[in-house]
């Protein structure tokens, strides 16, 4: 009968007989479990030569003899020679070690569980009728596929002493563009303390006892100050618990995710970022507008809209060969696009107005600078949107333009936009 254990190999020794692919593969997967290596074989890969000239690994260059499992916590034989093997074993056995035996069919003491983790926890299965690797990894991968998803329980049930806090980009809203990272940490997650323009649509697929804290700002709306947000985040940690920090995009760009690394470093509390494709490459990109384009544009400025243009990002708007994006820019632009047209930024540089991006919503408007302020009235253009400056911008860039339109809008939202502004 077998009973699955997880054994703690680090700094102890494991001797590995045998010196082939197999040795090979179960000696790197050791190592990285903390085991200190004896290498017992006459002739081995060169990976193995190689690890054990750099002092890596002991290397016996010979055939295996009963003390080479002096003082061995665990054991591992594939030798290729199924007598060989069984010596291995019953000399293990004899002297209270366990020992895997990898040899085709061969009987061992121990095996190597098909292994997957996720965050601290680790999952391992093992065959009880058997060696059968095949059956194995493929239950392996099929539970992975799940952890990955965030689809199993692993938040913890008995709290540290210290929290920990995750700040996690959600990229630009929908749930499958979060990345695998993302997904383990808010199933672990005990408290999640989110964004209006994050991926919201996850937090329905957390369990009733999850916190959600809802801190989203909104234009000229802001009900959580960026203080208390840090507040919250080191308070509950504080009291044990895994934080998640769910952001739109990137906790890095614009996202005022180093602040929160301060108060959570300042306060003695663990914290990771975790990055998401920001807005301001992936809404251009939801649009068929490319940030950057071989012969077009080279060079990609991301700005806060709201603030006046530097003389960096003036340069950019007159460069040919650069795109400007702009987050946050709809109220302020007016006064962005009076400053690049005082700078010499030329009349018939491309804009384009993502609104709404990756929702059933999203619209795009494509006007050019001199006309970029009248088209925006006239199209209510409306947070959130994301505004790209540049010859990437033109509608014609990467697909003919079979007619003119300055609003480029999904079918599906024709009727209700109508309906909406009373026009239907």
């Amino acid at each position: 009968m077998i009973a699955l254990a997880g054994l703690d190999l680090t700094d102890r020794l494991v001797v590995c007989v045998g010196g082939g692919s197999v040795a090979e593969k179960r000696i790197a997967r050791l190592r990285a479990a903390g085991a200190r290596i004896r290498l017992v074989a006459p002739v081995a890969t060169d990976g193995l030569a190689a690890l054990a000239a750099a002092g890596d690994i002991e290397w016996r260059e010979r055939p295996f003899e009963p003390s080479d499992l002096d003082d061995a916590w665990f054991c591992h034989t594939a030798t290729g020679s199924a007598s060989v093997d069984a010596a291995v074993v019953d000399t293990a056995e004899a002297r209270r070690v366990w020992c895997v035996n990898a040899g085709h069919g061969g009987r061992g003491t121990a095996r190597l569980a098909a292994e997957t983790t996720s965050g601290d926890v680790m999952v391992g299965v093992v065959s009880t009728a058997g060696a059968d690797p095949r059956r194995t990894v493929a239950v392996r991968d099929a539970i992975a596929q799940r952890l990955a998803e965030g689809a199993l329980p692993l938040r913890r049930r008995r709290r540290p002493l210290v929290g920990s806090v995750a700040l996690v980009g959600g990229g630009p809203g929908p749930v499958d563009l979060m990345t695998v990272r993302a997904r383990a940490l808010l199933a672990e997650a005990d408290v999640v303390v989110y964004d209006r323009l994050g991926p919201t649509g996850v937090l329905a697929e957390l369990g009733d006892d999850v916190e959600l804290v809802d801190v989203g700002k909104r234009p000229q709306h802001h009900p959580v100050p960026q203080d208390e947000i840090n507040e919250i985040l080191v308070d509950r940690a504080a009291k044990g618990l895994r934080v998640v920090r769910l952001k739109g995009g990137d906790p890095f760009v614009y996202g005022r995710g180093g602040e929160e690394v301060i108060a959570c470093r300042a306060a003695g509390i663990p914290v990771e970022v975790v990055p998401g494709i920001s807005s301001s490459i992936a809404v251009p990109s939801a649009a068929g507008i490319p940030v950057t384009h071989r012969g077009v544009a080279g060079t990609l400025h991301v700005v806060n809209g709201q603030e006046s243009p530097s003389e960096a990002t003036l340069a950019a708007l007159r460069d040919d060969s650069a795109t400007v994006v702009a987050l946050m820019g709809v109220s302020a632009l007016p006064r962005f696009v009076a400053a690049a047209r005082a700078a010499g930024a030329p009349e018939s540089r491309p804009v384009a107005f993502v609104e709404n991006g990756h929702t059933p919503e999203q619209r795009t408007i494509r006007t050019t600078l001199g006309t970029a302020i009248q088209d925006a009235e006239t199209h209510r253009l409306a947070n959130p949107a994301v505004l790209v400056f540049g010859e990437v911008a033109r509608p014609d860039l990467l697909l003919p333009v079979t007619a003119p339109a300055a609003v480029q809008v999904p079918a599906a939202a024709v009727a209700a936009g109508a309906r909406e502004e009373g026009i239907g």
